[in-house]
């Protein structure tokens, strides 16, 4: 193998998944790399009460640091990363995302790889379509790379559109060291558990997948994680809300209900090819994963033995009407076989290095 990059990356958070759902992927994706010999220092700003709300200390396979969510701290590390042979920038970091977007174009050395890691393509697409002048559309083509973590050829072809060299698809997948088959635990007993924080372009599809089939299906209780829930959201006797989840309660509240749900975002589920890290790490503990329909989930997962998919809330309920424990145990146990298979954070990591080192773009 090559010798080892170091490789600064400007992202969200590596080490607080609060209001901050790339978390998982970020950790899979690096600690990977990092197990191939590469080294990757971590820049987060400290925002969003993501610091007081860590679910993990400072790992050993990547340096982190945290600076000041002000312009001088981005400065800083700005000048600290101009040494590193790859330079990332993350959609979604959540402050002076603008800024950062330019300024690792022209920071650091003349050699040195310019990567654009757009954990939310689809929405990033939908703006710069919908506004000409958006300061990150003339950026694009200044990138020597742009990878996502989904949207499979659509994506792939809109980015081209916009002048990009190239761009390549880097799925969210499995780490089984950290989402695995566990016990169940009493406190997740269900029948159907969502967990997702509440977003604007996802509500109304939370409220047809998982609201629609509680309504529909009284005695049985629906489990409803993440953050934004509690206020001005539905209430139905039948749906308990539990809040923020912690990453270590993932596996249970994964393992414990007869089935769990993915809903997409409305601009994932409409580009498709987009599976959402929840799908991998349900897989993981063995769940009976229900999704919503969107173009490419063949490509993951079988539907009808590895997953079952609806494209309504009436669908979710007619599921869970057939739904029974042996079906959901052999359903999930074929989930696992399958990502462990196809779809781990180590094949994910082999792919981005294959591009890095050797410049080798698959076709997409």
């Amino acid at each position: 193998m090559t010798a080892g990059l170091d490789i600064a990356f400007f992202g969200s958070s590596l080490v607080s998944a609060y209001w901050n759902g790339a978390a998982t992927y970020y950790r899979g994706i690096i600690k990977n790399l990092a197990a191939r010999g590469h080294r990757v220092t971590f820049y987060e700003p400290d925002a969003f009460e993501r610091q007081q709300h860590r679910d993990m200390d400072d790992p050993v396979w990547a340096k982190v640091v945290v600076y000041p969510a002000t312009e001088e701290g981005v400065s800083r590390c700005l000048d600290a990363a101009a040494d590193a042979d790859v330079l990332v920038k993350a959609s979604g970091v959540g402050v002076f995302d603008a800024l950062l977007e330019e300024a690792i174009l022209s920071v650091g050395r003349a050699d040195a790889m310019r990567i654009f890691w757009d954990v939310d393509a689809a929405a990033t697409l939908d703006r710069v379509n919908d506004d000409p002048d958006d300061p990150f559309r003339s950026l694009i083509p200044r990138y020597d790379l742009i990878f996502t973590y989904g949207g499979g050829p659509p994506v792939v072809s809109a980015y081209e559109r916009l002048g990009a060299n190239a761009c390549v698809p880097v799925y969210n997948a499995l780490d089984p060291d950290t989402h695995h088959p566990v016990s169940p635990d009493p406190r997740f007993t269900s029948t159907l558990a969502f967990l997702g924080n509440r977003l604007p372009d996802r509500e109304a599809r939370v409220h047809e997948f998982f609201f629609k089939p509680a309504a529909t299906l009284p005695n049985h209780e629906f489990l409803l994680g993440g953050n934004g829930w509690d206020v001005n959201a539905a209430e139905l006797p039948n749906v308990r809300k539990l809040g923020h989840i912690y990453t270590h309660e993932h596996n249970a509240l994964n393992r414990t209900p007869l089935a769990v749900l993915n809903v997409c975002r409305d601009s994932m589920a409409r580009y498709g090819y987009s599976p959402a890290t929840r799908v991998f790490e349900a897989a993981g503990a063995s769940a009976c994963l229900v999704t919503d329909y969107w173009e490419g989930i063949e490509l993951f997962l079988e539907p009808g033995r590895e997953v079952l998919v609806a494209k309504s809330g009436e669908e979710v309920a007619d599921h869970l009407r057939r739904l029974d424990e042996t079906t959901a145990r052999r359903t999930g146990q074929a989930a696992l076989q399958r990502v462990l298979a196809e779809h781990t954070y180590a094949q994910r990591a082999e792919l981005v290095e294959s591009i890095l080192t050797r410049g080798i773009v698959p076709a997409c």
